[in-house]
């Protein structure tokens, strides 16, 4: 190989691998785009080409993806099913390519939690401790993520609300089962929302149903009347509104 054939395959090589980093990032910026929009479907669509992925930014999309897929009133059963395990899968590969990834830690948790719900309340009580590590660890990577913190005080409010039942099956499963106060729910939902305010439905709610379990009438109407206002883009958005449009929501207008 001459000096000048040399030094052209090193420059052709150079650009081949700066167009491929531009194009993943782009792939990312689409994704993100999409997941603003509520496009769930086509966010999916995007992100499934990219499964055998060793990016850790690829593969907590791809579980929130699944997850949300799963989330649509139009999926059957057994799809649900299916796209939760995907789901789970996606997020404990991205934890395991990136140990310092933020959101790898909250979609395990998330998806931890999701995949309980087919395995019964044992299995579910059983990980209980581990969701709450890693939403903790989400929130040391990155305070400002309003999200690990409602999900911390959706962990919360789970728990302070505990079938008597369901206590006892915590009992014979740890020898500290988890606990957990309204109050602290609470807490960690006005926390969500100072650092970004107004940024999910189903906090607005949480707000309203932690005010409403603490007997504080005024403010859960003011929260609950939030949560019912707010834009429907996403699947969850359109559940929210159902729940604040019951009729025992009418005693707080």
């Amino acid at each position: 190989v001459t000096p000048l054939s040399f030094l052209i395959y090193e420059r052709v090589a150079h650009f081949s691998s700066v167009r491929a980093l531009d194009s993943a990032q782009e792939v990312l910026e689409q994704a993100d785009y999409l997941y603003s929009c509520g496009e769930t479907q086509k966010l999916h669509q995007l992100l499934v080409r990219h499964k055998d992925s060793d990016d850790a930014e690829f593969l907590w999309r791809l579980a929130r993806g699944s997850r949300d897929l799963a989330l649509l009133s139009s999926i059957s059963a057994d799809e649900k099913k299916r796209l939760t395990y995907e789901a789970f899968d996606y997020a404990k590969k991205a934890l395991e390519k990136n140990q310092a990834c933020f959101a790898a830690h909250k979609w395990f948790a998330i998806c931890l939690s999701d995949v309980g719900d087919y395995e019964g309340i044992k299995v579910k009580i059983g990980n209980s401790y581990t969701i709450r590590n890693h939403l903790e660890q989400a929130i040391e990577l990155n305070p400002k993520d309003a999200t690990s913190i409602h999900i911390l005080g959706y962990w919360c409010f789970a728990f302070a609300e505990l079938a008597w039942y369901q206590r006892k099956v915590a009992a014979v499963i740890f020898a500290s089962p988890p606990t957990a106060t309204y109050e602290e729910a609470l807490a960690f939902f006005l926390k969500a929302e100072e650092v970004d305010p107004n940024f999910y439905s189903k906090n607005l709610l949480m707000l309203g149903k932690s005010y409403m379990m603490l007997s504080d009438v005024k403010r859960a109407a003011l929260w609950l009347a939030k949560a019912r206002d707010y834009p429907a883009v996403t699947e969850e958005d359109k559940q929210v509104h159902k729940l604040t449009n019951f009729q025992d929501f009418k005693v707080y207008n």
